[in-house]
């Protein structure tokens, strides 16, 4: 019996040591992804800036120069700027909208979930006319496609543009509104309706191409973990 009884006492202590450390190895796992931790409640002001706009690029659409006469229905060029709303960004979003609301923690993670929800990936794109109307058209157009794609290659994702996400205040950004430019939402699937992902788990970096009337702009953005991951999730 005694035997018996010193067995099962080491079993039970290598059990409690493996087991520790299993769980451990899993929470640091998981914690390398910030997508799913909660650091983000604990982020200063300063600090969630600077995630938000990390994923904020500036571009433009058409030429410096444009040598018409009397055609003013549109603008020479489109100064453009578009922010990828990662997971990290909506944090970040959120975040802010807890320290300058006085939100609790529980209200601050249901503005994230409500910004998740909303599509697979989402990009706020800000445009303002130069010169000539300051008028955007309805049938501007928006794609994401894989970097240094040529145009009508393979690969490429049209937006749905989303007028309601500006109601999702995780989804406004953390920059304050610059009244020069019209808001954008658009949002891009991740996978098709077969679960198949659009764009490749290798692929490091992605073009935004916005259109209006004859004029093109772009941006690009390494792809981040988290998108990665998400896109993962979806296809599962």
């Amino acid at each position: 019996m005694k035997i018996l009884y010193r067995f099962f006492v080491v079993w039970m202590f290598l059990a409690a040591c493996f087991g520790g450390a299993v769980s451990a190895q899993t929470n640091s796992s998981q914690n390398t992804n910030p997508a799913v931790t909660e650091d983000y409640l604990t982020w200063t002001e300063s600090r969630a800036e600077s995630v938000g706009k990390s994923m904020r690029e500036n571009g433009k659409a058409g030429s410096v120069f444009d040598f018409r006469v009397i055609h003013t229905d549109h603008a020479i060029n489109y100064k453009m700027r578009a922010t990828l709303m990662t997971p990290e960004v909506i944090r970040a979003t959120a975040r802010l909208e807890q320290i300058r609301n006085r939100l609790s923690e529980e209200e601050t993670r249901k503005l994230v979930v409500e910004a998740e929800e909303a599509g697979n990936l989402v990009v706020m794109v800000e445009i303002d006319p130069r010169e000539g109307s300051g008028v955007i058209p309805l049938d501007w157009r928006v794609f994401l496609q894989p970097k240094g794609f040529k145009p009508g290659g393979p690969g490429a994702v049209a937006g749905v543009k989303s007028p309601q996400f500006r109601k999702i205040k995780a989804l406004a950004g953390v920059s304050r509104r610059d009244y020069d430019y019209d808001v954008f939402w658009v949002s891009f699937p991740l996978v098709d309706e077969n679960k198949k992902p659009l764009f490749a788990d290798n692929l490091s970096e992605f073009d935004l191409f916005v259109g209006i009337y004859n004029k093109e702009g772009q941006v690009s953005w390494r792809i981040p973990e988290s998108i990665k991951q998400k896109t993962k999730e979806l296809s599962q």
